[in-house]
């Protein structure tokens, strides 16, 4: 039987160092660059065009090649398969449309080069304002109401703080994946957070279950902590399956999808690999940390 308690101080300090760095990353962001995150046009307002090259093209000659036609505020992002993501200010409500002209302006810049328009997304600047407080409200939300499932499925806040602490755990380590990489907070990354956090408290839930279970059954001969132990090693073969499983769908979206689905299925796999310690290393320690109650007085459980 694996002992995974004996490492909670080493489970401790790397969690620690994974949310220093996101704080650090941060305030090193936003004074370098003047943002902490890169945001699609989702949240931003104005109009993206996703382009794929025959001939390999540098964003940067693509933002010289329009300006010179007289459109302005072009941030360009280029994908290690030639692929460059065009993104406008301004707002137009025929979005194909300004797609034809950007497309049309490149190919007499490049007229060795077959242009292909990929995607076209065009949100208004107050639709994208919008779309942020939403995706932030929904996520804490979540939060939120799985706190409350679970106090009320366990009956004791510490099996609840245990689990929304390492929701907002897994919350971070995706958080930072995004930041440190530079991908762009899009609906795809909220999408993906939500994804984990209900990934995440089913695998804490089955863990919890056991937990309780093993209380009503051993607690009159084992310590909480010998508990929980055997619990987490009981429900170890049922995880790993479950994240392997999962992880053979993530992976084959992250290599055949392209690069428009890239950013969201590495998310998910970075927040299930995270999600699955987290259960382990976070919320079985912080539901001990919080846990008041004598085991044998358990039967209530």
């Amino acid at each position: 039987m694996i002992d995974f308690l004996k490492y909670r101080p080493q489970a401790l300090v790397f969690s620690f160092l994974i949310i220093a760095s996101f704080i650090g990353g941060a305030f090193y962001k936003r004074a370098v660059n003047g943002q902490v995150f890169q945001y699609s046009v989702d949240f931003t307002g104005g109009t993206q065009v996703l382009l794929g090259f025959s001939q390999r093209v540098t964003g940067e000659s693509v933002a010289h090649a329009l300006a010179a036609k007289g459109i302005e505020g072009v941030i360009t992002r280029d994908f290690s398969d030639g692929d460059v993501l065009v993104r406008m200010k301004g707002f137009e409500y025929d979005a194909k449309g300004l797609a034809g002209r950007v497309k049309t302006i490149l190919e007499a810049a490049y007229p060795q080069n077959v242009i292909t328009i990929k995607q076209t997304d065009a949100v208004g600047e107050g639709v994208g304002k919008a779309l942020t407080w939403n995706s932030i409200y929904s996520v804490l939300f979540a939060l939120l109401l799985m706190l409350l499932y679970i106090w009320f499925r366990f009956r004791l806040f510490s099996f609840a703080i245990g689990n929304v602490i390492s929701l907002a755990h897994d919350v971070i380590v995706v958080l930072s994946f995004v930041m440190w990489f530079n991908y762009e907070i899009s609906m795809n990354v909220i999408s993906a957070i939500l994804f984990i956090l209900g990934y995440s408290i089913n695998d804490t839930i089955v863990i919890y279950s056991r937990i309780r279970d093993n209380i009503k059954k051993l607690s009159a001969t084992k310590t909480i902590e010998e508990i929980v132990n055997l619990s987490i090693n009981e429900t170890l073969r049922r995880t790993i399956l479950t994240v392997a499983a999962t992880a053979l769908v993530v992976v084959s979206l992250a290599i055949f999808g392209g690069e428009l689905l890239r950013t969201l299925s590495l998310a998910l796999l970075v927040g299930m690999v995270f999600g699955t310690y987290s259960s382990i290393y976070i919320a079985s320690p912080a539901m001990l940390l919080f846990y008041k109650k004598d085991p044998k007085d358990s039967a209530t459980l």
